[in-house]
């Protein structure tokens, strides 16, 4: 690749970030009107995972926004399933913990991810109820700010002892073998149930160091891999690799990422 061809390419995930950027506003409106209403609809699909209004909404929302400015980009969402594009694809997860969305908790959030010839390049992490973005594309790090504030960049901790850690999972029940999560839990310093992507979004910020969990969409792994890499940590599915297709997910600061990935994968 020339450079010439390097910088058109760089140019043109840079653009789709900043207009992904531009969308959280109308889908954070639009998520916001339904958030804690007494009169919200839940459904729920064969997997018995619940899905709203909202949801659907703000997927149609950035389907169609996003057609109409990049008609040749494939799109993959949670809610409506794929459109094949050709170099640039979108992953859309419109509403990432729904169920916390549905029980008036805040952090759930909206995931927008950008793949180039099936490499995740761009992401972006948007927390509706908490006004904050988090985004990040190749080469140009990660990047954290509240909405209508001035951004400031975004890394992930320098925290380097295991007692000192904070590690966060979306659900304990969720880990097959029993002795796992226990496992974790006493040899970091500190464990919360604070999951979703809120999780990644405090690995990516320094506000907690390791986030794991055993079952993940490529919708919800899409954005996370470029954030944090961005962030300077590491991203990889439970058998090391970096990959928004692997089906699980860590994410560390980068200083516990081989021994997390020893107790995930059986070493005790």
């Amino acid at each position: 690749m020339t450079s010439r061809e390097h910088d058109a390419i760089e140019q043109a995930v840079a653009e789709r970030v900043r207009f992904g950027l531009e969308l959280m506003d109308p889908v954070f409106e639009l998520i916001l009107s339904h958030f804690r209403t007494e009169d919200l609809v839940i459904d729920r699909k064969g997997d018995d995972s619940p899905v709203t209004v909202a949801d659907r909404g703000a997927e149609e929302l950035l389907r169609k926004r996003i057609e109409s400015r990049f008609p040749d980009d494939g799109i993959l969402g949670e809610e409506y399933g794929e459109k094949l594009g050709r170099e640039f694809r979108w992953i859309l997860d419109p509403i990432d913990g729904t169920e916390s969305f549905v029980r008036g908790v805040p952090l759930f959030g909206t995931l927008v991810g950008i793949e180039w010839t099936g490499r995740a390049v761009g992401g972006i992490l948007a927390l509706p109820a908490l006004g904050e973005v988090i985004y990040a594309y190749s080469g140009h790090g990660a990047w954290v700010g509240r909405r209508k504030e001035a951004l400031q960049p975004a890394r992930v901790s320098d925290v380097s002892k295991w007692k000192d850690a904070m590690l966060c999972t979306t659900s304990a029940s969720l880990f097959q073998d029993p002795t796992t999560f226990p496992t974790l839990v006493e040899r970091s310093g500190k464990t919360r149930g604070w999951g979703d992507c809120y999780a990644y979004a405090l690995v990516a910020t320094g506000r907690a160091e390791v986030a794991i969990d055993p079952l993940m969409n490529i919708w919800d792994s899409a954005p996370l891999l470029p954030i944090i890499q961005e962030a300077g940590g590491q991203f990889t599915d439970w058998k090391g690799e970096a990959t928004i297709a692997g089906g699980s997910a860590v994410a560390t600061n980068g200083r516990f990422h081989q021994e997390v990935l020893g107790v995930l994968q059986g070493e005790r």
